[in-house]
Protein backbone atom coordinates (compact mmCIF):
# COMPACT_ATOMS: atom_id res chain seq x y z
CA UNK A 1 0.00 0.00 0.00
CA UNK A 2 3.20 2.39 0.49
CA UNK A 3 3.90 2.63 -3.04
CA UNK A 4 0.20 3.02 -4.10
CA UNK A 5 -0.38 5.79 -1.56
CA UNK A 6 2.87 7.20 -3.43
CA UNK A 7 0.46 7.18 -7.45
CA UNK A 8 -2.29 8.29 -5.15
CA UNK A 9 -0.54 11.48 -4.14
CA UNK A 10 0.42 12.16 -7.71
CA UNK A 11 -2.30 11.87 -9.14
CA UNK A 12 -4.22 13.89 -6.62
CA UNK A 13 -1.71 16.49 -7.18
CA UNK A 14 -2.26 16.08 -10.76
CA UNK A 15 -6.03 16.69 -10.84
CA UNK A 16 -5.59 20.11 -7.96
CA UNK A 17 -2.99 21.62 -10.55
CA UNK A 18 -6.02 20.43 -13.79
CA UNK A 19 -2.95 18.99 -15.80
CA UNK A 20 -5.47 15.66 -16.49
CA UNK A 21 -7.14 12.78 -15.02
CA UNK A 22 -6.87 11.11 -11.90
CA UNK A 23 -3.97 8.90 -12.81
CA UNK A 24 -0.56 8.58 -11.02
CA UNK A 25 2.01 6.22 -10.63
CA UNK A 26 5.66 5.44 -9.76
CA UNK A 27 8.26 3.40 -10.89
CA UNK A 28 9.72 1.20 -7.70
CA UNK A 29 13.36 -0.79 -8.07
CA UNK A 30 14.61 -2.77 -5.15
CA UNK A 31 12.25 -1.07 -2.89
CA UNK A 32 12.48 2.69 -3.43
CA UNK A 33 10.64 4.60 -6.02
CA UNK A 34 12.72 5.72 -8.56
CA UNK A 35 10.39 7.48 -11.24
CA UNK A 36 6.93 9.56 -10.60
CA UNK A 37 4.42 10.69 -12.57
CA UNK A 38 0.70 12.17 -13.18
CA UNK A 39 -1.65 12.27 -15.81
CA UNK A 40 -0.05 16.25 -17.62
CA UNK A 41 -2.07 15.85 -20.62
CA UNK A 42 -3.85 18.85 -20.53
CA UNK A 43 -0.85 20.76 -19.03
CA UNK A 44 1.43 19.87 -21.79
CA UNK A 45 -1.48 19.55 -24.87
CA UNK A 46 -0.08 15.83 -25.44
CA UNK A 47 -1.98 12.90 -25.39
CA UNK A 48 0.88 10.55 -24.43
CA UNK A 49 1.45 11.80 -21.19
CA UNK A 50 -0.53 9.71 -19.23
CA UNK A 51 0.43 8.99 -15.56
CA UNK A 52 2.33 5.78 -16.17
CA UNK A 53 4.54 7.25 -19.25
CA UNK A 54 5.38 10.20 -17.18
CA UNK A 55 6.71 7.91 -14.54
CA UNK A 56 8.50 5.69 -16.72
CA UNK A 57 10.10 8.72 -18.77
CA UNK A 58 10.77 9.98 -14.94
CA UNK A 59 12.45 6.42 -13.76
CA UNK A 60 14.32 6.29 -17.25
CA UNK A 61 16.10 9.68 -16.24
CA UNK A 62 17.39 8.70 -13.10
CA UNK A 63 18.81 5.55 -14.25
CA UNK A 64 20.41 6.56 -17.23
CA UNK A 65 18.27 3.99 -19.59
CA UNK A 66 15.46 2.84 -21.75
CA UNK A 67 15.77 -0.80 -19.78
CA UNK A 68 13.86 -0.96 -16.75
CA UNK A 69 14.34 -4.48 -15.99
CA UNK A 70 13.82 -5.67 -12.71
CA UNK A 71 10.99 -2.96 -11.64
CA UNK A 72 7.36 -2.48 -10.63
CA UNK A 73 4.93 0.26 -11.90
CA UNK A 74 2.12 1.50 -9.06
CA UNK A 75 -0.91 3.30 -10.89
CA UNK A 76 -3.87 4.41 -9.89
CA UNK A 77 -5.75 2.53 -12.26
CA UNK A 78 -5.59 -0.44 -15.22
CA UNK A 79 -3.15 0.83 -17.92
CA UNK A 80 -4.74 1.57 -21.24
CA UNK A 81 -3.16 -0.04 -24.33
CA UNK A 82 -0.72 2.68 -24.87
CA UNK A 83 0.91 2.32 -20.80
CA UNK A 84 0.75 -1.41 -21.45
CA UNK A 85 3.16 -1.45 -24.22
CA UNK A 86 5.31 1.62 -22.85
CA UNK A 87 5.67 -0.87 -19.61
CA UNK A 88 6.25 -3.82 -21.66
CA UNK A 89 9.01 -2.17 -23.66
CA UNK A 90 10.89 -0.85 -20.49
CA UNK A 91 10.77 -4.40 -19.70
CA UNK A 92 9.43 -3.86 -15.94
CA UNK A 93 7.95 -6.98 -15.09
CA UNK A 94 4.73 -6.12 -12.49
CA UNK A 95 2.49 -3.78 -12.51
CA UNK A 96 0.13 -2.89 -10.04
CA UNK A 97 -3.05 -1.26 -10.29
CA UNK A 98 -6.37 0.70 -8.07
CA UNK A 99 -9.16 0.91 -10.53
CA UNK A 100 -9.75 -1.15 -13.17
CA UNK A 101 -11.21 -0.40 -17.30
CA UNK A 102 -14.94 -0.67 -15.59
CA UNK A 103 -14.06 2.09 -13.34
CA UNK A 104 -11.73 4.11 -15.36
CA UNK A 105 -15.27 3.92 -18.12
CA UNK A 106 -17.67 5.59 -15.37
CA UNK A 107 -15.97 8.29 -15.31
CA UNK A 108 -15.95 9.39 -18.93
CA UNK A 109 -12.14 7.68 -20.03
CA UNK A 110 -13.07 5.64 -23.16
CA UNK A 111 -10.12 2.67 -22.72
CA UNK A 112 -12.54 0.34 -23.68
CA UNK A 113 -12.54 1.78 -27.81
CA UNK A 114 -8.72 1.23 -27.87
CA UNK A 115 -9.38 -2.39 -26.32
CA UNK A 116 -12.05 -3.04 -28.56
CA UNK A 117 -9.81 -1.71 -31.59
CA UNK A 118 -7.35 -4.32 -30.68
CA UNK A 119 -9.78 -7.18 -30.75
CA UNK A 120 -10.96 -6.54 -34.23
CA UNK A 121 -14.29 -5.16 -33.16
CA UNK A 122 -14.09 -1.34 -33.99
CA UNK A 123 -13.27 0.72 -36.60
CA UNK A 124 -11.47 3.84 -34.95
CA UNK A 125 -8.52 3.64 -37.04
CA UNK A 126 -7.94 2.56 -40.71
CA UNK A 127 -4.40 0.68 -41.13
CA UNK A 128 -2.78 0.11 -44.69
CA UNK A 129 0.39 -0.65 -44.99
CA UNK A 130 2.41 1.35 -47.69
CA UNK A 131 5.95 1.75 -49.60
CA UNK A 132 7.04 -1.48 -47.75
CA UNK A 133 9.59 -1.85 -49.97
CA UNK A 134 11.42 1.51 -49.57
CA UNK A 135 11.12 1.54 -46.07
CA UNK A 136 12.61 -2.30 -45.82
CA UNK A 137 15.46 -0.98 -47.46
CA UNK A 138 15.73 1.33 -44.48
CA UNK A 139 15.32 -1.76 -41.90
CA UNK A 140 17.97 -3.25 -44.04
CA UNK A 141 20.38 -0.28 -43.73
CA UNK A 142 19.74 -0.58 -39.85
CA UNK A 143 20.71 -4.16 -39.64
CA UNK A 144 23.57 -3.81 -41.49
CA UNK A 145 25.12 -1.47 -39.38
CA UNK A 146 26.90 -2.84 -36.64
CA UNK A 147 27.23 0.17 -33.89
CA UNK A 148 23.28 0.58 -34.22
CA UNK A 149 21.45 -0.10 -30.88
CA UNK A 150 19.20 -2.64 -30.62
CA UNK A 151 15.86 -2.06 -29.45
Amino acid sequence: MEFMKEALKEAYEGIEKKHGGPFGAVVVKDGKIIGRGHNRVLEKHDPTCHGEMEAIRDACNTVGSHDLTGCAIYTTAEPCPMCLGAIMWANISKAYYGCNVRDTDSIGFRDDKFYDYLKGNSDILTLEEKDRDECFKLFEKYASDEESLRY
